[in-house]
């Protein structure tokens, strides 16, 4: 097996003046962001006590605190961490023209203009799903999201859009997992409906969900292609229930034919995708932008 290699840096830590240890885990916290900024590639918790000089017990806790809030992402059969694509949108307000370029934030203010929807950006973060990007709604039947809000993955739209890409064996052993860390008196997850969710999500190439989490709001959510070994993506658009309901051929049409448009190949299939539309000129703006990428 062939060893990686770590770029080192300096270990030097000086003692820190008393009016500043109160802040010494805030400091940590961005010298671990900036280490996996340095080295560009997974690494162990000795590997980033070793070279930041800090003791592994404390290095341990604030990698799997990192985890938890949705900064870093964790192999469990590695033991290895890695920053994930929500620190990759930290402050991009600074510079928006900038990061508007990149094709996913781009994808998700094209949905927004057409849909004048809520979007959001949403990852894997354990047995969750975490918001990491939002654009909120500019029609007058909107739903507000909050920016990091977390979903079951067993249990949502964006979720199951989630579980469509993984194998059978991986959604029962999840499933299995979540039942079994469930606090006492609390539901289990059928594996059964939940498995129904996903074939719909594999066939359709969409999830849809209502008052599934939230009351009287809906999901429509949908894989994004993406790297070979990068953290896959989902993006969603999230509306009132009965709303979401009424439009949801419209909608899945909008999200697949805008996702084919700009990260991926057009497929015979996406004729029906047009069809379902049913607005024409949203069919023609979407073959248009089809056009132009495909150029």
């Amino acid at each position: 097996m062939q060893s990686r290699s770590i770029p080192q840096r300096p270990r030097i830590r000086e003692p820190l003046p008393l009016e500043q240890k109160t802040v010494k885990s805030a400091g940590r916290v961005l010298e671990i962001l900036e280490y996996f900024d340095d080295v560009q590639q997974p690494a162990t918790v000795m590997e980033v006590a070793d070279t930041l000089g800090y003791p592994q017990s404390s290095t341990s806790a604030l990698l799997r605190s990192l985890v938890s809030l949705g900064y870093l992402d964790y192999d469990r059969f590695k033991r290895t961490y890695v920053t994930s694509h929500r620190v990759a949108l930290l402050g991009s307000w600074v510079n928006s023209d900038f990061i508007s370029e990149g094709s996913v934030i781009s994808l998700m203010k094209e949905l927004s203009e057409l849909t004048g929807d809520t979007i959001i950006l949403a990852m894997r973060n354990g047995y969750y799903m975490q918001y990491i990007h939002v654009i909120q709604a500019t029609s007058a039947a909107r739903l507000h999201v909050t920016l990091g809000t977390t979903r079951p993955l067993a249990a949502s739209g964006t979720g199951f859009a989630m579980l469509s890409t993984l194998s059978d064996h991986e959604i029962r052993r999840i499933v299995m997992r979540v039942n079994a860390d469930a606090d006492e008196g609390k539901p289990h997850i059928k594996l059964a409906e939940v498995m129904q969710h996903v074939e719909h999500a594999r066939g359709a190439r969409y999830a849809f969900s209502c008052d599934m989490v939230t009351r009287g709001g809906g999901m429509i959510a949908a894989p994004l292609p993406g790297p070979q070994g990068s953290p896959a993506l989902v993006v969603g658009i999230g509306g009132i229930s009965e709303v979401m309901r009424a439009r949801e051929a419209e909608l899945a049409g909008i999200v697949i034919g805008c996702i084919g448009a700009r990260l991926g190949k057009r497929e015979p299939n996406e004729v029906a995708v047009d069809e379902a539309i049913g607005d024409p000129m949203l069919q023609a703006i979407l073959r248009s932008r089809r056009m132009a990428s495909m150029s």
